[in-house]
C-alpha cells in the first residue's frame, strides 16, 4: 500500500507549514484524505501532486523472469518476444529488468525494487509475458497494489514463455512443505508427483502443432 503521512510529516516532506496545509484543506485548495475516524492524512499521491511530479515522468518497465540458471535460453526467448511485442505495439520502454528466481519467492531483489518503485508512483506500466512471470500465486493482489498507485500491469499472455517444468517444481515445493507438516501426506507424495508430471507432458503434447 501507499505510505501514509500525518499532517506534520507531510509538511516536512513538501516544505510547507502545518498551518498552510490546514488553511488549504479548509478552503478546498488542497484537501487531505480522511480516515473513518475523521483524522486527516496524506499519502504518496499527495506528495507527487503537490510537488508537481508529472504522470508522463513515470517509467515503463518490462520484467522477465525464469526460475533457474539453466533456463537462460528461456530468458533470452522471453526478452526477445517482449521486445517484438513492444515494437509492434509502439510502446517505448524505459527499463528492461531480467531476474532469475522462483515465482513463489517474494523476496527477489529486483522484484521488490519494482514493487517499491510502483508504490512510490514511479511506474506507469509494467509489462510481463505471463502472470506467473511476476508471481506464481497472488497476482490479483499485486495488480491491485499497482492500480492503486497508478500503474497498469500489461500481461502479454504468451503461454509458451511460461515454462511448464517451473510449474511442476513449484507445485512439488508446495507438496513438500505440507507433507513435512502432515505426516500422512508423505506416502502420497510420489503418486502426486507422477500425476503432475503426466499432466504436464499431456499439456505439452496438446500445445504442439
Amino acid at each position: 500500500m501507499s505510505r501514509i503521512y500525518s499532517i506534520g510529516k507531510f509538511a516536512q516532506i513538501v516544505g510547507k507549514s502545518v498551518s498552510t496545509l490546514r488553511r488549504w484543506d479548509a478552503s478546498g485548495e488542497f484537501v487531505a484524505k480522511k480516515h473513518q475516524s475523521g483524522h486527516r492524512y496524506y499519502d504518496e499521491s499527495d506528495v507527487r501532486r503537490l510537488l508537481g511530479i508529472k504522470v508522463n515522468e513515470k517509467k515503463v518497465i518490462v520484467y522477465c523472469r525464469v526460475s533457474s540458471q539453466n533456463q537462460k535460453d528461456d530468458l533470452k526467448s522471453q526478452v526477445h518476444a517482449m521486445e517484438q511485442f513492444c515494437l509492434a505495439s509502439g510502446i517505448a520502454v524505459d527499463s528492461w529488468i531480467q531476474e532469475i528466481g522462483g515465482g513463489m519467492n517474494f523476496k527477489r531483489k529486483k522484484f521488490l525494487k519494482i514493487m517499491d518503485a510502483i508504490q512510490k508512483g514511479e511506474v506507469s506500466k509494467l509489462l510481463i509475458a505471463h502472470k506467473d512471470r511476476l508471481v506464481r500465486f497472488g497476482f490479483e493482489y499485486f495488480e491491485h497494489l499497482a492500480i492503486t498507485n497508478g500503474c497498469e500491469i500489461i500481461v502479454v499472455n504468451q503461454e509458451s514463455l511460461s515454462p511448464q517444468q517451473e510449474m511442476v517444481e513449484d507445485l512439488m515445493a508446495i507438496i513438500h512443505t505440507f507433507s513435512c507438516r502432515l505426516y500422512g501426506l508423505r506416502k502420497y507424495k510420489k503418486d502426486i508427483k507422477k500425476v503432475i508430471i503426466d499432466e504436464s507432458h499431456q499439456d505439452s503434447k496438446k500445445q504442439k502443432p
